[in-house]
């Protein structure tokens, strides 16, 4: 007996026929997202154009919050094509507006990913790389996702740094922006309580009424203004909250929106990836459209930077050496030497280069003098084991600059909250709960040989940044610039 044929439900048969009128008029870009997918179309819900529209709309409206011009979507055109399917949802015009929105979302997407120039980011991987997207790869990702409307509202294609960030310098400039620039002497500490002069001046910069008391109401704003800078909220305006309080909004606002350029180079949420900011010392990592987790890690000292660079993490490396930095070999190591210390005592090995497959150097045959003195260097390694700098594990994304995410023993560093101590590579407060997000399990050594090296199931993009501004549940944090990138 024939299989009886299954009714069309009356929406399914209406998009049916607003995909033949897409298949009618559709062409370039647009063919290679549309043609796949049976010309079925995006926008269209229950004979109509769904709320997505609306939140496209209102997205466009705000662009200008990225630098972007919206009359450059044709909001106008957009909503006239809307209305006129509201008003006489026949197929073709339902196929107009489907056609319209998409190009009109492709554009916009792409504009706002694309980078400003010369933020300094290094990519080691083409994978990684920023690149012009093509329209119907960023409408394809759009029409996987659950759904388009929520994507469209918390522009899913962008960091969820960027974001917040992106309203954090919307409200920094109604709670901040326009009040009064007049500068308040330095060289003196108001408190609470105070009747000197340069009370007057604050509270007027603060934009409180007039008048010479240090009162609650102003110990309230300048709590607030220490917050909301990064300054310990005391309510007391010593030197650094009169520094930032003569630096004046614009300048905040610049840097916000210095930082905002910064976590444009990072992917949204719905791309597997981690991201590591040295300016905070913390590390996060993300999957399927959500933060998975997130933790402190040790960043690099003043001199010694953790670089802003992207690449894949392909593998992890277990029981690892650590090889020394030269400098440390001749600052820390060999005056040890000197001082009666053998290599086997401390747990390092010296080896005769710096190829994959070195001989090992007697301690005997190395002039220590030479290497403390500076005049000669020599390869000295760590091996595995509860000491080694290393810890258990290391991540690798492959660089010149030997830079990668890796276990520690010292854990005290981790309850310290400027975390900038490291030689560049990020020192993880939990690798093992990292390990299993990258691999699905706890990855464990076979036996105790060193250096096993396990590949990632799938490699996974990893970006350090830089952020000077982060953002909080309150809005927005102006961090220590460490490195002194952000004259740069």
């Amino acid at each position: 007996m024939a299989a009886r044929a299954q009714p069309v439900a009356p929406a399914d048969a209406a998009k049916s026929s607003v995909a033949l009128e897409i298949r009618a008029g559709v062409s370039g870009k647009l063919k290679e997202f549309y043609a796949p997918r049976g010309y079925w179309p995006l926008w269209v819900e229950k004979e109509a154009i769904g709320p997505q529209a609306d939140a496209l709309l209102a997205l466009i409206a705000s662009v200008d919050g990225d630098g972007l011009d919206p009359r450059d979507y044709d909001p106008r055109g957009l909503q006239r094509l809307i209305e006129e399917a509201d008003a006489s949802p026949s197929p073709k015009a339902l196929a107009r507006a489907d056609l319209a929105l998409s190009k009109a979302f492709a554009a916009l997407v792409a504009d706002m990913r694309r980078p400003a120039r010369g933020m300094g980011m290094r990519y080691l991987d083409p994978e990684v790389e920023p690149r012009d997207p093509d329209p119907s790869d960023l409408l394809r990702a759009a029409a996987i996702t659950p759904s388009l409307t929520d994507y469209i509202q918390t522009a899913g294609w962008m960091s969820p740094f960027y974001m917040r960030l992106r309203t954090a310098r919307s409200d920094y400039q109604a709670k901040w922006g326009d009040l009064p620039h007049v500068s308040v002497p330095d060289g003196v500490k108001l408190r609470p309580g105070g009747r000197v002069p340069e009370i007057a001046l604050l509270r007027h910069r603060l934009g409180l009424p007039d008048g010479t008391a240090y009162d609650k109401a102003l110990v309230a704003r300048v709590r607030s203004f220490q917050s909301d800078h990064g300054l310990t909220a005391d309510g007391v305006a010593g030197a650094q909250t009169i520094i930032g309080l003569n630096r004046g909004a614009a300048y905040y606002e610049r840097l916000l929106a210095l930082n905002m350029e910064r976590t444009r180079l990072l992917p949204g949420p719905w791309v597997r990836h981690v991201v590591v900011d040295a300016a905070s010392a913390r590390l996060w990592y993300y999957s399927k459209g959500a933060l998975d987790g997130t933790m402190k890690v040790v960043a690099g000292a003043k001199d010694t930077q953790t670089p802003m660079m992207a690449g894949m993490i392909r593998y992890a490396t277990l029981n690892p050496y650590w090889n020394i930095p030269p400098d440390l070999v001749q600052s820390r190591v060999a005056p040890k030497i000197l001082n009666g210390a053998s290599l086997k005592g401390l747990h390092y090995e010296a080896l005769a280069d710096w190829s994959a497959n070195p001989a090992p150097l007697a301690q005997s045959a190395i002039d220590w003098g030479s290497v403390a003195a500076g005049r000669s260097e020599v390869r000295v390694r760590q091996l595995p084991g509860g000491d080694n700098a290393m810890g258990r594990v290391k991540f690798m994304f492959p660089n010149d600059l030997g830079i990668y995410l890796h276990d520690t023993p010292s854990r005290d560093l981790f309850a310290k909250p400027a975390r900038h101590f490291s030689n560049g590579c990020v020192r993880l407060e939990d690798a093992q709960r990292l390990g299993r997000w990258f691999f699905g399990k706890q990855p464990v050594a076979d036996g105790s040989a060193p250096e096993q090296h396990q590949p990632l199931p799938q490699p996974v993009p990893v970006f350090l940044t830089y952020l000077t501004a982060v953002p909080t549940a309150q809005g927005a944090q102006f961090l220590p610039d460490v490195y002194g990138r952000d004259g740069e």
